[in-house]
């Protein structure tokens, strides 16, 4: 079955993405490098971030540019927009992540486990609490259907929390009344403010 128009694959500019991804991730890198040299234990002037504790800067700028530019170039490639696009970019990136320790079975381990989480977290919807599939209606909608499932008749909620402060149900003026008759023996004759009326 071939896609409809409205069904067809945006293509994205990867280049872009993994450029600005990559200085996102690269200013969270710094921003950890940065935490890392002010805990140092002798006194270390502030370019000891970028000389001692730089490494973590490239590699955070290096995965995240990497993982963002090889998600959003295999969905292109693919015209698919999925999770294997998420498990392919983990793989990348991760490899990224191994290469410093140089051992090539790191590289591979680090790219399958951070593939295998991508491509998890993204099958799950790009959320811990489980895989949520768009129905296609309006939340508006969906939100009134959850309260007509939900609604409890009149009669319940006055048995359970009573008549008075604002709740008014049908005959409630004619029962006023009879109470306050009965318990301060006062008649109240109701007066309308209605001129026309008779």
């Amino acid at each position: 079955m071939a896609p409809t128009e409205d069904e067809k694959y945006q293509p994205k500019d990867a280049v872009h993405i993994g450029l600005y991804n990559g200085m996102a991730y690269g200013g969270v890198g710094l921003f950890i490098a940065a935490v890392k040299n002010s805990l140092a234990r002798q006194n270390v002037g502030p370019w000891n971030t970028f000389t001692k504790h730089g490494h973590i800067i490239a590699i955070f700028a290096a995965a995240g540019g990497s993982f963002e530019f090889t998600r959003a170039a295999s969905a292109n490639l693919r015209e698919k927009d999925d999770h294997w696009n998420d498990g392919i970019a983990g793989f990348v990136a991760g490899a990224i992540i191994g290469l410093r320790s140089g051992r090539f079975p790191r590289i591979v381990g680090w790219s399958t486990m951070t593939a295998a989480a991508a491509a998890t977290y993204a099958y799950a919807g790009g959320s811990l609490v489980g895989y949520l599939k768009p129905t296609g209606e309006e939340e508006y909608e969906r939100k009134e259907k959850l309260r007509l499932n939900r609604r409890r008749p009149v009669e319940e909620t006055l048995a359970e929390i009573g008549e008075g402060r604002g709740i008014k149900p049908p005959g409630y003026e004619e029962r006023r009344r009879q109470r306050i008759k009965e318990k301060y023996g006062i008649d109240i004759n109701p007066v309308c403010a209605d001129p026309d009326a008779a």
